[in-house]
């Protein structure tokens, strides 16, 4: 079922209907950073009471889709568009990265008290159906002292098309050839085994209700849930376990990189770092080049953006994304600020919030 945030809306409703000078933003997309941009939305509204949003949280494929459709005013999407993708909007878009995010396996084995460590190899082979028991040696072998059960594993995955599945399989492909070859990467990909979840909500709750089973979740989703989360065999050969500071160091090369052409569709998958996490990814929102005669609405969500990134970004770290580098906002600046309607320039880059 579409989750639709519609708390701003009840709001105006409650207070005996829309505002004359009312204006209503619709977007779609991504479940990966729903309970981020739900908490955005509210508390803009709060300063911008004639403003208000509407967003579906119905995954990044379907945030594409209606974005390329023009049902919506932005989509929101946790993989990056491709060449295609773009093309069918005739370049109409620009990718905005919001905030950093990572996505996590998470298990439901309460008797297990230790934090499980997973190898590469093992992700990949429990995803293909090749490792289907806790106890599996090769799944041992990386917990030395820890008691696991004679169990079957319930692989959990996404139903939908999802950036969390295009992060979870860029991850799967990039470190076992076995994946790539068989499976690959994609917002939906043809999933060897599986139950499948619709949503981060989806697979969270899937997890959380089924005894030995692990699944992918953005990091968010397990943090408000009290999910476990375990440990991941970073690039460098350390077992990392997600967290903010872990998450952030995955963007710092990255980051460094980037020049003003920047189109900001950068991978951060199993990058470099002693204490990196390695299955971390930007977060785009997808706003339009040019948004034709509608003026008064580019304007709002330039600006509701530009707050989101500098006095929104209080709200990120408590729910599990990490702030966006300091050297990527003057590049975000000089995108928002080609955003235009009829052609014209539609925000100076003034902080108007």
């Amino acid at each position: 079922m579409k989750k639709i945030h519609v708390a701003a809306l009840m709001t105006l409703l409650a207070a005996g209907g829309a505002r004359a000078d009312s204006l209503l933003v619709n977007g779609a997309g991504a479940t990966f950073p729903f309970p981020l941009y739900s908490k955005w939305f509210s508390e803009y509204h709060k300063l911008r009471p004639e403003l208000s949003f509407n967003y579906q949280s119905i995954g990044s494929g379907g945030g594409i889709q209606q974005f390329t459709d023009g049902t919506v005013d932005f989509g929101a999407s946790d993989a990056p568009m491709t060449t295609e993708e773009m093309a069918k909007v005739e370049g109409n878009v620009l990718p905005i990265p919001m905030v950093l995010g990572a996505v996590v396996p998470t298990y439901n084995l309460p008797e297990v008290t230790e934090t499980i460590r997973f190898t590469p190899e093992v992700l990949a082979g429990i995803y293909l159906g090749d490792i289907t028991r806790w106890d599996d040696v090769r799944l041992r072998s990386a917990n030395p002292g820890v008691t696991l059960p004679d169990q079957e594993i319930v692989v959990v995955r996404r139903s939908d098309g999802s950036g969390t599945t295009y992060i979870w399989t860029e991850f799967l492909s990039t470190v076992s050839p076995d994946w790539q070859s068989k499976v690959g990467t994609g917002k939906s990909v043809n999933w060897p085994v599986g139950i499948g979840g619709r949503g981060n909500e989806g697979v969270s709750a899937t997890v959380q209700q089924t005894p030995g089973a692990i699944g992918y979740v953005e990091l968010g989703y397990a943090m408000i849930n009290k999910m476990a989360v375990g440990a991941v065999r970073n690039a460098h050969g350390n077992f990392v376990t997600p967290d903010l500071s872990t998450v952030s160091e995955a963007a710092a090369g990255a980051a460094a990189a980037l020049g003003p052409d920047t189109d900001f569709r950068v991978s951060l998958i199993n990058a470099p770092g002693e204490r990196t996490y390695p299955i971390a990814s930007f977060t785009w929102l997808l706003v339009r080049r040019d948004y034709g005669q509608d003026a008064a609405k580019a304007k709002a969500l330039v600006e509701f953006i530009w707050w989101a990134l500098t006095q929104g970004q209080a709200s990120a770290q408590g729910l599990g994304y990490a702030p966006l580098p300091g050297a990527v906002m003057p590049l975000v600046e000089a995108h928002l600020k080609g955003v235009a309607a009829g052609g014209s320039p539609v925000w100076s880059g003034a902080v108007t919030n």
